[in-house]
C-alpha cells in the first residue's frame, strides 16, 4: 500500500526535476557559447551550424511525432502557409538568434538570463501595441501585468548601467596552468565597454521573439501540427541565416571551417541536439501534464544555475550589480505569471457568469501573454 501512495508522489517529482534539469543545462550551454565565442569562432557560423544540425534532427522527428495524428490536420503547402513559414523563420531564428548569440558575446549568461526574463513583458507592450490585448485599468491582472513590467525594465536597466562589486574575487593561489585554463574553456564575463551593446541586443532578440511567437500562435491555429510546423520553419529559417551571414556577415571561408577533434563541434552537436530536441519534447510533456505556465515558471531558474556557475568557476568576474538586477528582473516575472494566472480566472467568471459576453471581448482575453520559447538563448 505504501509503494501504491509513493507512485503518484514521485510522478509529480518528476516534471519538476526534468524542468529543472533543463534549465541547468541551458546555462551550461550558454556558458560553453560564450567561452567558443569568445574563442574567435564568429557567433554567425555557430547559429548557422547548430540550426542546420537540429533541423536534421527535428524533421523526421517531426512526422515520427504525428505519425497517429488525423489526415485532416495535415498541413496542405499554400502560398499562405509558405509565407507564414518564411515569417517565422525570419523573426524565431535568423533575426533573433543571431542577434542572441551576438549579444552574448558582447555581455554574459546572467545579462542573457535577465534580458530572457523580460520577454513577456515585451510579449504584453506588443500586445497593447498591436491591440491584441485591452487596456483595462480597472482590471487587476492588467495592473499586476503593468507592474510587472515596470519591475522587469527596472530589473534590466540595473544589470546594464550598475554591476557593483565582484561576488567573488579570482584567486592569486591558484596554480597558473589551471587558471589558464579556466579563461580558455570557461568564461563568464566579458569586455566592460560592450556590456550595454550586448544587453540591447538580448532585448531587441527577445521583441523579435515576441512578434514570433504572435505569428507562431496564428499559425498554430491553422495548422495544428506543431513539431512539424516547427521542423520547417527551422529548416527555413536556417537557410535564411545561412545566405545572410555568408553574404554580409562571414564571407572568409576560413571562419566556416571546424576542427573535427575542437570542442566546438562538440558543443554544436550537444546544442542542436538540446535545443531541436530533448528540450522541446520535455517543454511539451510538461506542458501536457501540467498546463502551458508550467515550463514558463522555471525559468527564473536560471539565475540560481548561472549565479552557482559564476560563482564556483576560477575565470569567474560576477558581480553583485548584474545578480541582484537579474533578481529584480524574477520578480517583475512572477508578477506577470500571476497576472496571467489571475487573468485566466477572470477569463473563467466571464464565462460563467456573462454568457452574453461579446465574442471578439473574448478572444482577446484568451490571447496567450507567457508562451515557452524553443529558441536557445532565452
Amino acid at each position: 500500500m505504501m509503494m501504491m501512495l509513493g507512485k503518484p508522489k514521485l510522478w509529480e517529482c518528476i516534471p519538476f526535476a526534468a524542468m529543472v534539469t533543463m534549465e541547468a543545462c541551458t546555462i551550461i550551454l550558454t556558458i560553453w557559447a560564450k567561452t567558443v565565442i569568445t574563442n574567435r569562432m564568429s557567433p554567425f557560423v555557430f547559429v548557422v551550424y547548430t540550426h542546420a544540425l537540429s533541423s536534421i534532427f527535428l524533421l523526421p522527428f517531426s512526422f515520427f511525432y504525428h505519425r497517429n495524428d488525423r489526415t485532416d490536420e495535415e498541413p496542405v503547402f499554400t502560398l499562405s502557409l509558405f509565407l507564414r513559414l518564411f515569417l517565422l523563420g525570419l523573426t524565431g531564428i535568423t533575426i533573433p538568434q543571431n542577434l542572441a548569440f551576438l549579444g552574448l558575446s558582447y555581455s554574459s549568461p546572467i545579462v542573457v538570463c535577465a534580458m530572457g526574463l523580460t520577454f513577456p513583458s515585451l510579449s504584453f507592450l506588443l500586445s497593447i501595441v498591436l491591440r491584441t490585448s485591452k487596456v483595462n485599468w480597472r482590471s487587476s491582472s492588467f495592473q499586476a501585468k503593468l507592474c510587472g513590467t515596470i519591475v522587469s525594465f527596472l530589473g534590466a536597466t540595473m544589470v546594464e548601467l550598475y554591476k557593483g562589486p565582484l561576488i567573488r574575487n579570482t584567486s592569486s593561489s591558484l596554480h597558473v596552468p589551471m587558471l589558464a585554463a579556466a579563461k580558455k574553456f570557461l568564461i563568464f564575463s566579458s569586455t566592460p565597454e560592450y556590456w550595454v551593446l550586448g544587453g540591447i541586443l538580448l532585448a531587441a532578440a527577445n521583441l523579435c521573439v515576441s512578434v514570433w511567437n504572435t505569428l507562431q500562435a496564428g499559425t498554430v491555429k491553422q495548422y495544428p501540427q506543431v513539431m512539424k510546423v516547427a521542423s520547417f520553419y527551422s529548416t527555413i529559417g536556417t537557410l535564411q541565416s545561412a545566405l545572410l551571414s555568408a553574404l554580409l556577415f562571414e564571407r572568409d571561408l576560413n571562419a566556416w571551417k571546424l576542427n573535427l577533434n575542437s570542442t566546438e563541434l562538440l558543443l554544436i552537436v550537444l546544442t542542436a541536439t538540446f535545443m531541436g530536441l530533448i528540450r522541446s519534447c520535455v517543454h511539451l510533456w510538461c506542458m501536457r501534464m501540467k498546463g502551458p505556465l508550467y515550463v514558463p515558471m522555471f525559468k527564473p531558474f536560471g539565475i540560481v544555475f548561472a549565479t552557482i556557475f559564476g560563482t564556483s568557476l576560477p575565470a569567474s568576474t560576477l558581480r553583485y550589480g548584474s545578480v541582484i538586477g537579474t533578481a529584480i528582473v524574477g520578480m517583475g516575472y512572477f508578477t506577470l505569471m500571476w497576472s496571467q494566472l489571475n487573468h485566466e480566472d477572470e477569463v473563467r467568471s466571464v464565462k460563467q457568469y456573462d454568457v452574453e459576453s461579446p465574442p471578439e471581448e473574448d478572444e482577446d482575453m484568451k490571447t496567450p501573454l507567457l508562451k515557452p520559447q524553443q529558441n536557445f538563448v532565452d
